[in-house]
């Protein structure tokens, strides 16, 4: 869940908007991809399955809670306009 305290994301929030910034806004998967990678990476230690667990976890949390507050609230929009494929 990445609803954290307001307190918590202060820490947080000016380096992740310097990261963000200093990814291309085009063609940015890749670059987005190594970012997510190198952060889990330093993550990872102790490694343990607990430690890999949460790190997936969170991963999987975040996909799902993107495409829930984003992704399908787009998708429902562009149905109403363009027509929906399902009865």
């Amino acid at each position: 869940m990445p609803y954290i305290k307001q307190e918590e994301r202060a820490r947080l929030d000016a380096a992740i908007d310097a990261l963000a910034a200093a990814l291309p806004r085009e063609k940015f998967a890749g670059h987005l991809n190594y970012v997510v990678s190198r952060l889990c990476a330093a993550l990872l230690e102790p490694r343990s399955y607990a430690r890999m667990n949460e790190l997936v976890g969170a991963l999987e949390c975040a996909k799902l809670e993107l495409y829930r507050r984003v992704a399908a609230p787009y998708e429902d929009a562009k149905a109403l306009e363009n027509g929906d494929v399902y009865p």
